[in-house]
């Protein structure tokens, strides 16, 4: 039977001073900043991805209706490389520490993964393609490069999110800080990087990446992601330098093994069988969080997936491969998607607060349903546009509608990227489970909707015509739904107290 710590002092009556345990000094905050920096090199280059990546695989060839099989690797890779980093940073010797092995591994990985997506048309021509409507290799390369490029950002966001968890321990006000922080790193990440999404002329001042495979498009998306290598350098630096972590000693081990429901002190057991075996002792908030989460990313994933493409198809009424047209809505789809992450940035610095005055299940639900607001205002624009049948350009006020929608997503945006992993962090923490592990389980209701999302969009919007207003409709019923169970649901007490186990 393990006993809790508090029994075991409380059944030796009065222990003598020198067998207390150290007092331990809380880390400063500007240390926690610190840390959490390296969020924004990581968001830098998901904002490149999320702005660029959809348009440029279908000017590879690829059909719009099987673009989100593209992005399916992502959610899969999630699914497992996840709750296994953070199962292994959890029980992590390294001198280096737990985490910040892990950390550095992701951002050298993302290093590998963006030389490889940017350079894939010069792979493919290379390896024979040809100037044409599809670039058969070109399209393994981009597919094998995107695919590391998911291993490694999971490889990374996980261990940092558990690193700051680590950092701030059981106090719940500075975990919301901490989360906070990231969410704000996040946002300024997202700035930079749609706001480098958005220049055309970055193959201008590295002429080095125009090549006879690679147009100025292409060389653009290069070129952005040469930059983005030197950003994620500099973060990930500020981070690791920052956490100051111990090595997991022999001690710490066997009580981390000892602590958590049922664990086994075979450190060789699958983690997956671990995993799934803690979801027995999580108290009905939890559920509901997890439930919350993935209703969540029902509705964040299509947008995610198609926000620039809808600005340059349903906005500006363009294709890829087609002219300009479409690429001016991209690029004006990216400028309001860093509209959107200085509003996120904003909110997440206001998150503390407005969380501990309206708690943080009201505020989430709050967020939601206004998230569900902004999609049926996406589906009230396409069709207003629609209505003009001329093949001129948007009118202004139109486009001025999609920015204005963009940038209030990023109130959501900033509730979603810190108060789901805080009320997990807390809750799952009081089990005995480590950090690591408690970021895989919201993982996993993170990644399986995302499963879902990428197998049945391309083919959902095909069936209704090819745009992508279905996915949207869809994203707007699930936002809702799980808007309507974050305020009803979640309650506004501390998390469930740890179980003696037996």
């Amino acid at each position: 039977m393990a006993i809790p710590e508090v029994e075991r002092h409380r059944g030796r009556g009065r222990a003598p001073p020198q067998a207390q345990p150290p007092a331990k000094s809380r880390v400063p905050l500007r240390r926690l900043l610190r840390v959490a920096s390296v969020a924004c090199g990581i968001q830098f280059g998901w904002a490149l991805q999320l702005s660029l990546l959809t348009p440029y695989v279908q000017e590879l060839g690829i059909p719009h209706a099987w673009a989100s099989i593209i992005w399916l690797c992502g959610p899969l890779s999630g699914l497992f490389v996840q709750p296994l980093v953070g199962h292994m940073s959890d029980r992590c010797t390294s001198r280096f520490g737990r985490r910040r092995p892990f950390i550095v591994a992701g951002a050298l990985s993302i290093t590998l993964a963006v030389l490889i997506i940017g350079h894939s048309a010069d792979i493919g021509w290379l390896l024979g393609d040809r100037r044409g409507t599809t670039k058969p290799r070109a399209i393994g390369a981009f597919v094998v490069g995107f695919w590391i490029l998911d291993v490694a950002n999971n490889m990374t966001q996980g261990p940092c999110r558990a690193l700051l968890g680590d950092l701030t321990g059981n106090d719940h006000r500075r975990t919301r800080v901490a989360n906070a922080y990231f969410s704000l790193f996040m946002a300024v990440g997202n700035i930079l990087g749609f706001a480098t999404g958005s220049y055309s002329g970055w193959y201008k001042i590295l002429p080095f990446t125009m090549t006879s495979a690679c147009n100025a498009d292409c060389a653009n998306l290069k070129s952005a992601f040469f930059i983005d290598i030197v950003f994620i350098a500099i973060t990930t630096y500020i981070s690791v330098s920052a956490a100051q972590e111990l090595p997991l000693g022999s001690s710490d081990r066997s009580s981390s093994a000892a602590d958590g429901p049922e664990q086994s002190s075979n450190t060789q057991e699958a983690f997956m069988w671990e995993l799934f075996g803690t979801f027995r002792y999580f108290s009905g908030s939890v559920w509901i969080i997890l439930l919350v989460t993935a209703l969540t990313w029902i509705g964040w994933f299509p947008f995610l997936l198609f926000d620039t493409d809808w600005m340059g198809r349903e906005i500006y009424g363009g294709h890829p491969n087609e002219g300009q047209t479409y690429n001016e809505g991209v690029r004006m789809g990216a400028l309001g998607l860093m509209l959107q992450s200085v509003v996120l940035g904003i909110t997440s610095v206001l998150m503390e607060k407005l969380s501990r005055k309206f708690g943080a299940g009201f505020v989430w639900g709050v967020s939601d349903i206004l998230m569900a607001l902004c999609f049926l205002g996406m589906l009230v624009v396409t069709y207003v546009n629609s209505m003009d049948s001329g093949d001129t350009s948007p009118a202004d006020g139109i486009v001025i509608a999609a920015i204005v929608i963009f940038s209030v997503l990023g109130v959501p945006l900033a509730v979603t990227y810190s108060v789901p992993y805080a009320l997990v962090s807390t809750r799952i923490e009081s089990l005995g489970l480590g950090q690591g592990l408690s970021m895989g389980v919201l993982n996993l209701a993170i990644v399986i909707p995302q499963v879902v999302v990428s197998l049945g969009s391309g083919p959902w919007d095909q069936l209704f015509g090819g745009g992508n207003s279905p996915a949207f409709a869809v994203a707007a019923i699930s936002a809702f739904t799980a808007g309507l169970i974050a305020i009803l649901a979640i309650p506004r007490s501390s998390p469930q107290k740890p179980r003696t186990v037996i």
